[in-house]
């Protein structure tokens, strides 16, 4: 959370996040520039306009500066969580919004990760860890980005937090597949296995 122009602007350059959201009408700089700065430096995550501004012409110049998408105030929270995870989804690649890794199911919108038709009994953090690690599947991933994606900007990096959610993880996916899904690669990080793929 920012609460200024160039706050924001500077945590967006800064840090890659899964996606922005971002106010047009911001103190000390207007979000359609920090748009325009972003994109002209390389940043490509998504980025969801939230605005007042209701024109077409003001919605017609955000997508065209680079925003994935485009929310007109008052919103509905249900429709803005459902676009976050839509465009989310298409920057990864994906069309269906349920992922599948052979027999493992996760569903982000409901949050529920299934073994064929057993439903995985999943703490909400253990949650965020799978999905990140599954939108990144088959990469290895590292510490540091599942911190990075999945902790606030308040976390401990020396705290053994993240050690423990992934032992539990593990445990639980084991629990229900029979198998050993999440794999560490020593040095690197973690990635899932595919069932289907022995």
């Amino acid at each position: 959370m920012a609460n200024t122009g160039l706050a924001g602007e500077e945590k967006a350059y800064v840090t890659d996040y899964d996606a922005v959201l971002l106010d047009l009408n911001l103190p000390d700089k207007d979000g359609l520039a920090i748009l325009s700065f972003l994109r002209s430096n390389g940043r490509n995550m998504p980025v969801l306009i939230v605005s007042a501004r209701d024109a077409a012409r003001e919605r017609a110049a955000g997508l065209d500066l680079g925003a994935d998408d485009y929310i007109v105030k008052p919103f509905d929270f249900i429709e803005l969580t459902s676009r976050i995870r839509a465009v989310v989804r298409r920057f990864y690649g994906r069309t269906n919004p349920t992922i599948m890794i052979g027999s493992l199911s996760i569903d982000p919108a409901i949050q529920t990760a299934m073994w064929g038709k057993e439903a995985i009994p999943l703490s909400p953090k253990e949650f965020d860890i799978l999905l990140y690690l599954a939108e990144r599947h088959p990469e290895i991933v590292s510490n540091e980005d599942i911190i990075e994606h999945t902790y606030n900007e308040e976390f401990d990096l020396f705290s053994s937090v993240l050690r423990v959610h992934i032992s539990n993880l593990r445990r639980k996916l084991l629990a229900a597949s029979g198998q050993n899904l999440l794999i560490t690669i020593k040095g690197k990080g973690y990635c899932l296995w595919n069932d289907s793929e022995r």
